[in-house]
């Protein structure tokens, strides 16, 4: 789940699975699968960070002899940094 505010500034929950796309057009709008569409203030890059780090957290609990290498690779996809491989 991920926090985001609505443009009247009332704090929102979703869960990011349900997100089928965001687009900036100029407010960031997102369609869910349902259909159902928000306006959010959170811009485009905001909003990646956020499901990043979610699905991050997400995946150091399951498989938690992956943190550092997922921590790694979530700091490179934020920053916009490439990486190929994941070190063991």
């Amino acid at each position: 789940m991920i926090d985001l505010t609505r443009l009247n500034g009332t704090r929102i929950v979703i869960n990011c699975d349900l997100i089928k796309f965001a687009e900036a057009a100029p407010d960031t709008t997102l369609t869910l699968v349902t259909g159902e569409k928000l306006i959010v203030r959170e811009g485009l890059d905001e909003l990646t960070a956020s499901i990043i780090a979610y699905r991050g957290e997400v995946l150091r609990g399951a498989w938690p002899e992956a943190a550092s290498a997922l921590a790694a690779r979530s700091a490179n996809a934020i920053t916009g940094q490439a990486s190929s491989r994941i070190d063991n």
